[in-house]
């Protein structure tokens, strides 16, 4: 048994698993009571007659030795009885997402994406360092689903494997960088979607999302990301775009300043075409700013269940008091075996 529910407030107790068994305890004590004595087998050569005399004055004497192995024959019979009651200790309740969905995260780790046109707490950052800080905030909040992590540059790569422990995955996406993928990666958006459909095609689950976010067009790849799309819809994930990258930024050169755009291979029309095909929805992140708002529209969209249950590790102990157990009968068996 791998747990058991329990409310938040609980503390860190030891229960037993089959405390019934525990019953048993005065079972030796009944039978010493109840059945008859066994008989004792005398072979005296002589009969001494005074000894008759004695009567019930003659009372057998128990010995110090034999009083030992009795408490030790008791101590013993006690511990294997707390043994196979199986003694358990239960840890303090870890939270357990109940909310059945699977939530992927495609983020592109091109070339493209090292281009600085993002404010990040007043400093100038590229894009992958700021979906890495603003994902990480939203991964935080999904306390009820399994995430799971993909990157596409030239090939679509499955990072982190479907999981709840939130804190995993946004490491390893803060440990991504560009180029992981490939030596001179482009971008693959059909291949990443096509490797989620394929991961959770598998797996049960009562909603799937894959939220991708890319700054440019799909370049390489086998699958096309309309046909990707058409697949996913057909396999219920819903997708949700986002594009990121700035639609203007000041260029300085030899000859003065000039404006740009920087996201000019971004292909929005696409993007909003795999959103829609899927049931998702295409959202646009020109700054840092955008972008935070879109993952807490994200929240509002697929909002994290509010139920909570609790999980509670258990940890066996029974092998510590059958170990007494076992320990005491070999004393009492040597213990016996040299008073013979």
């Amino acid at each position: 048994m791998a747990g058991t529910a329990a409310s938040p407030a609980g503390v860190v107790v030891i229960t037993f698993v089959w405390p019934w068994l525990l019953i048993l305890l005065p079972l030796p004590w009944l039978m010493w009571r109840l059945l008859p004595p066994a008989p004792v087998l005398q072979q005296a050569a002589l009969k001494v007659p005074f000894l008759d005399d004695l009567g019930e004055a003659a009372a057998p004497v128990v010995s110090v030795s034999q009083r030992w192995s009795l408490w030790l024959a008791a101590i013993a019979w006690v511990c294997l009885l707390l043994a196979a009651a199986r003694p358990q200790w239960l840890g303090e309740p870890l939270e357990q997402a109940v909310s059945g969905r699977d939530l992927l995260l495609a983020v592109d780790v091109s070339g493209s994406m090292q281009e600085r046109d993002f404010v990040l707490n007043g400093q100038t950052v590229d894009r992958l360092t700021a979906i890495k800080h603003l994902a990480g905030e939203f991964i935080q909040r999904r306390s009820g689903d399994r995430l799971g992590l993909v990157l596409f540059g030239t090939r679509a790569y499955w990072h982190v494997p479907l999981t709840f422990d939130r804190k995993t995955v946004a490491t390893l996406l803060n440990e991504a960088f560009i180029g992981i993928t490939e030596d001179e990666p482009q971008t693959s958006i059909g291949d990443a979607i096509g490797l989620a459909v394929k991961r959770l095609q598998n797996q049960p689950a009562d909603s799937r999302v894959l939220i991708l976010l890319t700054d440019g067009a799909n370049t390489a790849g086998e699958l096309a990301p309309l046909k990707a799309a058409e697949l996913a819809a057909a396999a219920k994930l819903k997708i949700y775009t986002i594009g990121v990258g700035a639609d203007e930024m000041v260029v300085r050169g030899l000859f003065g300043s000039r404006r740009v755009n920087p996201s000019v291979d971004l292909d929005e029309k696409t993007l909003t075409a795999i959103a829609e095909t899927s049931g998702g929805q295409y959202f646009r992140a020109r700054s840092s700013e955008e972008l935070a708002q879109i993952y807490s529209l994200l929240d509002q969209i697929e909002p994290v269940e509010k139920d909570r249950q609790y999980f509670r590790p258990q940890t066996e102990l029974f092998y510590w008091p059958l170990a007494i157990a076992w320990l005491l009968s070999g004393i009492l068996v040597l213990n016996r075996l040299r008073s013979l």
